[in-house]
């Protein structure tokens, strides 16, 4: 039968710096119950960093404050013209992928929806490799045709970057139907948002995936709306991890919000992945700051509810579990945080000066055997 965690008290969090066109609202709620809350959350983290060398301690801080610096670079860069088309930021969640992405081998698979700017950084995609695609330029991870939504590299295994709502999740089965049938221990995680646990593409999926004994982890980062359509209104079922008891799938509830609990529930799945190839439905719940997109105003939130969340921010919370436990100390905190800040500046400014596809680019990379205009051409 499905195994499944305790629930947590609650599920989110924020940065100070991070933007919202919220409507105004009175507050609701007890701010200093959630601040209550968040202290709860960071000592439960706490108990659990002996478990880990300070090295890797500080890599998954590095991680995550480099996807939030980038997403704000990226956010500024589409305000003024850089960046076109759709651009979904991941600022709020990123504890979910660096924490998840930690617990696997580089030559492990990764699949996302079209949010996954950090799940790509996570990955070990260079930020110059994501800055350039979401540009449009060239230089970019899908020579500049791909976009926001679709970030690829075949030598990570980050298999995407995809547009269609569930549509990656087929493929993550695939991905794993493929690792066990040339024997190999690799995983696939497969990244989607709750609004896909209703497309009848993951039902089948998750069924395949415990009939045929598949390596995959679904992880549904749950950040509570759907665009601008909240859970309780969308799903008759709005506790994820409970839909995998239908299929005998193991599955967890995790605070998306602790990167070290994402990691630890991980490490559980991809254990169970490697060892006996069975799958895992891993429900994380998070929040996320920004609108659906840099075009959605979220005015069916309030700013009282972000405000909530953003007494869990997980970089907040964690970077306080840190200092706190003495593990590293506030000067060198801020000197990753400007090391992150260099990075990013420099990947925009590789962007702005790599150069457009060029026109013979236009038939590549869309069939095995590429096309030749000029053998094409009618009378």
């Amino acid at each position: 039968m499905s195994k499944q965690t305790a629930k947590p008290a609650s599920t989110a969090g924020a940065e100070e710096k991070s933007k919202t066109e919220a409507v105004d609202s009175p507050v609701n709620g007890d701010s200093q119950a959630a601040a209550r809350d968040a202290q709860a959350v960071k000592e439960r983290q706490k108990s659990r960093l002996g478990g880990l060398d300070t090295d890797t301690l500080i890599d998954l801080y590095r991680k995550m404050i480099l996807i939030r610096r980038f997403e704000e670079k990226s956010a500024e860069a589409y305000s003024i013209g850089k960046i076109g088309g759709f651009c979904h930021l991941y600022i709020g969640q990123e504890a979910v992928a660096v924490g998840s992405i930690s617990a696997i081998r580089k030559d492990d698979y990764v699949l996302c929806s079209y949010r996954e700017h950090g799940h790509a950084l996570a990955k070990g995609m260079s930020a110059d490799a994501v800055m350039a695609e979401l540009f449009g330029k060239f230089t970019g991870c899908s020579k500049g045709k791909g976009g926001s939504m679709h970030m690829f590299d075949r030598e990570l295994g980050f298999l995407g970057g995809h547009g269609i709502v569930g549509g990656q999740i087929p493929l993550a089965t695939g991905t794993a139907f493929a690792a066990k049938y040339r024997g190999t221990d690799q995983v696939t995680l497969c990244y989607f948002g709750e609004a896909a646990v209703n497309q009848g593409a993951l039902h089948e999926s998750l069924n395949m995936a415990q009939l045929w004994k598949l390596p995959c982890i679904y992880i549904c980062e749950n950040n509570q709306y759907g665009m601008g359509t909240s859970l309780a209104r969308a799903m008759s079922l709005s506790d994820i991890a409970q839909k995998a008891c239908a299929y005998e799938i193991a599955s967890e509830f995790v605070d998306g919000m602790d990167v070290i609990a994402v990691r630890e529930a991980t490490q559980r799945a991809v254990e169970r992945a490697r060892k006996d190839y069975l799958p895992t439905l891993l429900e994380v719940r998070t929040y996320r700051f920004m609108g659906h997109s840099m075009s959605d105003p979220g005015n069916y939130r309030t700013r009282a509810e972000i405000e909530k969340h953003q007494e869990r921010d997980p970089i907040k919370l964690f970077s306080e579990s840190l200092v706190e436990e003495k593990i590293v100390d506030e000067k060198t905190l801020n000197e990753i945080d400007k090391e992150a800040q260099a990075i990013v500046l420099k990947s925009f400014e590789f962007a702005d000066q790599s150069p457009e596809p060029p026109i013979e680019q236009l038939f590549a990379d869309i069939y095995s055997n590429p096309i030749d205009p000029s053998k094409n051409k009618t009378r």
